[in-house]
């Protein structure tokens, strides 16, 4: 079990060295991404232009690419950036937003995972599920809903990728496919605040940019980006107010909250 003094060290670690994040995301996002990176102690910059791109990427501390918005220029620029990334050594963090939704988008981030090495997978269950090639009924970029079994869909996509997978959902399930955990913090209205998965992806990639192992920077982020979550769930009065009080609980986030409601589980091999 990675122990909550490991999340705290995570933490303190992403706030001391302030890591220069390369996010390639979508238009709806992209606000909200640059202001919670910047919450969580991180440095981001939004560039996509082709110009450019591979040069951000290599002395970033992470590239976080999001498929959102997929244009054919938006995937030359997450190409070319993943490319330098890997050169560099640079940790790569993969959002397939809406990957059920279309075969065009199924298609691209199947194609991003053969060309580049990706260091976490972040979706929701239907995303992960169109990875899996599970029949998921996907509502756009939104989850959906299905039968099948989120847990193993996980595991499957993390050994067929050698990746790490963190799906969000009501219980958050972060695997390397081999050892798995859940969290269980969060609130009900993360699906009611647009580009709240899109921000999960970036604060994983404040914490890849710190620890070499994706598994416990991926658990990390999930349990501080949910708990934050559930924080600003007992203070807001709806959507509008959730979104504020999230940026401040990431903010804010510290040791003593930590350990006093991070809700995780281990539950490899069960």
């Amino acid at each position: 079990m990675i122990e909550n003094q490991r999340l705290i060290e995570l933490m303190d670690e992403v706030r001391k060295r302030k890591p220069l994040l390369h996010v390639i995301t979508n238009r709806v996002a992209i606000n909200d991404s640059a202001n919670g990176a910047l919450a969580v102690g991180a440095s981001p910059i939004m560039a996509e232009a082709h110009e450019e791109v591979a040069e951000i990427a290599a002395i970033s501390g992470a590239l976080e690419l999001n498929i959102g918005n997929l244009t054919p220029y938006s995937i030359e620029s997450m190409r070319l950036s993943g490319r330098a990334a890997n050169k560099a050594g640079v940790p790569i963090v993969l959002d397939p937003v809406g990957a059920g939704a279309t075969d065009f988008r199924l298609q691209t981030v199947q194609k991003l995972l053969e060309e580049l090495d990706v260091a976490i997978i972040r979706g929701n269950a239907g995303e992960i599920a169109a990875l899996a090639g599970e029949n998921w009924a996907a509502k756009g970029v939104d989850a959906g809903d299905g039968n099948g079994d989120v847990t193993e869909m996980a595991n499957r996509v993390a050994l067929s990728w050698n990746t790490v997978v963190a799906v969000s959902g009501a219980v958050d399930t972060i695997t390397d496919g081999r050892r798995t955990y859940h969290v269980k913090n969060g609130h009900p209205l993360f699906p009611y605040m647009t580009g709240s998965g899109c921000l999960n992806g970036v604060i994983q990639a404040a914490y890849a940019a710190v620890t070499s192992n994706a598994l416990e920077a991926s658990f990390a982020a999930s349990t501080i980006y949910a708990l934050a979550g559930q924080l600003a769930g007992e203070k807001c009065a709806g959507p509008g107010s959730f979104r504020q009080h999230l940026m401040d609980e990431l903010y804010l986030m510290n040791e003593e909250k930590i350990q006093r409601y991070a809700a995780v589980e281990d539950v490899t091999g069960l």
